[in-house]
């Protein structure tokens, strides 16, 4: 057997960042952006005003008072979208709208609120400073500011900025296209009875969806039966049209392991018995220069290996920082044993956070191989290195497989 790290090792060395390439902003959300950006005019562009009312002179309102207005006469009323007919003078005043830009002269808004109609004019009813409510050009961003760098993930927000300043493509790293295929003559599809000794395929849609949630692009590339010729085929469709490839099934130590037979022949790949329970087979290569990820068969043993080796990996080459699971330090509410046997062990947990801000781990469930349901049941893998485990109340490492709840 090799070490954890040894194999990870080994599937990083050949997981290259994807080139960046120009990408529509519409299609740009949760990518990793490749380039700086600076905006090339001033946000808002003009001065404009943040509140419905009346532009004014901040000297003509001096004294005003509920019980003692000063009255002005309204000579324009300016919508967002227009401008004003010409300036403002001294004594007079303009209706406004929220987001006009502020008539040549005014240098203050008074709110709607704080005025009272009166025919053609307006009474002010309160004194108001220069600059009340003026929204400054540039106010938020000024022209020539760097606002974006390489490495910056675009959220909703980011795009946002991107439209507001008029930019229409930003040039940054696509999203990994993955493509998943089960093997295996066991394996049906549907709700259609199972017949003795077979099992319905689990596998495919739960890494399909892992690839998804870790922003990558999923690509189904379908059940493929044991048979070498389908396999082959089903892997050189797969590389020649997907940046990655991820096998399930056929990759331990039987006779029947179809996969293992084909990869042998076509690629140059590492067969890898990894100290870790589960998910101790991996097998991981290049073909045509994709890499390719053989993973286990066992449900919990392909999700916890796709973690383990997969993620980190595919998330890297769309240029993410932030690639890997974060880790904590949790209690254990309960006794999380294990056997001796040389391996580290992943086992399934439930992790949750007290009113103190202290992180508490308890057992999801069975932890056999098998067992998908203590694996959709849990949030965090304990990282338990070989030994006899931590009893309850002990410290454990674990990787929390939902990043969310990590503030």
């Amino acid at each position: 057997m090799i070490a954890l790290e040894e194999a990870q090792a080994k599937v990083n060395r050949d997981l290259a960042v994807l080139p960046p390439t120009e990408i529509p902003i519409n299609e740009a959300l949760g990518l990793v952006l490749a380039e700086t950006v600076a905006a090339d005019e001033a946000i808002p562009p003009f001065a404009n005003t943040a509140m419905d009312g009346f532009a004014v002179r901040a000297v003509d309102t001096v004294g005003a008072r509920k019980d003692s207005p000063v009255t002005l006469p309204v000579v324009a009323t300016i919508a967002a979208g227009s401008v004003a007919p010409r300036p403002l003078e001294r004594g007079e005043v303009m209706r406004i709208m929220t987001g006009a830009p502020l008539p040549e002269g005014a240098d203050a808004i008074i709110m709607v609120e704080l005025t009272r109609p009166a025919g053609f004019d307006v009474h002010l009813l309160a004194e108001v400073p220069a600059g009340n409510h003026v929204r400054p050009a540039g106010d938020d961003i000024e022209k020539g500011t760097e606002i974006f760098h390489p490495g910056t993930v675009l959220g909703p927000g980011h795009l946002g900025v991107l439209a507001s300043i008029g930019r229409q493509t930003v040039k940054g790293y696509r999203k990994p296209r993955v493509g998943v295929m089960s093997t295996g003559d066991e394996l049906v599809e549907g709700p259609e009875p199972l017949q003795p000794g077979q099992i319905r395929d689990s596998n495919r849609l739960t890494l399909l969806t892992m690839c998804a949630e870790a922003g990558l692009e999923p690509v189904d590339l379908g059940l493929i039966r044991d048979n070498e010729r389908a396999i082959e085929q089903a892997l050189r469709h797969g590389v020649a049209n997907c940046d990655a490839v991820i096998t399930t099934g056929g990759v331990s130590m039987g006779d029947f392991d179809f996969v293992k037979a084909v990869l042998t022949r076509v690629g140059d790949f590492s067969w890898m018995q990894v100290a870790i329970k589960p998910a101790k087979p991996l097998v991981f290569g290049l073909l045509d220069d994709v890499p390719v990820f053989g993973l286990p068969g066992n449900p919990v043993s392909s999700m916890v290996s796709f973690e383990l080796f997969a993620r980190s990996g595919l998330r890297r080459m769309m240029g993410r920082l932030d690639a890997e699971r974060p880790r904590i330090t949790a209690i254990a509410d309960e006794p999380i044993k294990r056997h001796r046997d040389g391996k580290t062990h992943f086992t399934r947990v439930f992790v949750s956070e007290n009113p103190a801000g202290q992180w508490r781990a308890k057992l999801s469930g069975g932890q056999g191989s098998h067992q998908l349901m203590a694996m959709a049941s849990a949030n965090g893998l304990a990282v338990l290195p070989n030994g006899d485990g931590v009893d309850a109340g002990q410290s454990v490492e674990v990787i929390h497989l939902d990043a969310l709840a990590i503030r």
